[in-house]
């Protein structure tokens, strides 16, 4: 019996975090396939996020986000970002339970700023800072529970963040190491 394939790392964060940037270097560090779940889902729907808000709502893009992450996850090795609200759902969360879980970190103002445009149906219009907000405090138990480390991605090159990344998951330990620092 051979043993599911596995991701060999899959982010998760807030918008604007860094997710599908860090993921796409990350892979190629790696030398590896790189797959983002929001892609993924518009090419098994055949229409984007935001026709799938539009007609379906939050709970119909919910339901297919979780189907297809699964799909995914039971067969992809590489580097998979997931969108940041996959995290709520319970099923996904246990899915990703035992896998090598980076949670990217980014602070409310450097995540509106970079979350500003299209394709961000959930902080589109109004108060977008109040928003994020509300977002951090409901997701970021979340992402914390299903986290094997934790990077900041907050006044960080991508490269940065990729080489902590990559000396985490070489090494095997989840914490960042000191460098230049003797015992």
């Amino acid at each position: 019996m051979s043993v599911p394939a596995r991701p060999v790392a899959v982010l998760v964060g807030p918008p604007g975090a860094g997710k599908t940037t860090i993921g796409r270097k990350l892979a190629r560090r790696l030398d590896v396939p790189f797959r983002d779940a929001d892609h993924l889902i518009e090419d098994a729907e055949g229409r984007s996020i935001a026709d799938i808000f539009a007609t379906g709502g939050e709970p119909e893009f919910r339901r297919i986000e979780e189907r297809v992450i699964g799909e995914t996850l039971e067969s992809f090795e590489g580097v998979l970002s997931l969108g940041g609200g996959a995290v709520l759902s319970e099923a996904t969360r246990h899915r990703l339970r035992g896998l090598k879980v980076v949670h990217l970190t980014i602070g409310v103002a450097e995540g509106v700023r970079r979350s500003r445009g299209p394709g961000r149906p959930l902080l589109a219009g109004g108060d977008a800072t109040a928003r994020y907000q509300t977002l951090l405090t409901e997701r970021s138990p979340l992402y914390r529970e299903v986290a094997w480390t934790t990077v900041s991605s907050e006044r960080r090159s991508s490269g940065k963040v990729v080489a902590d990344i990559v000396d985490r998951l070489e090494s095997g330990d989840p914490h960042p190491r000191r460098r230049g620092r003797r015992p």
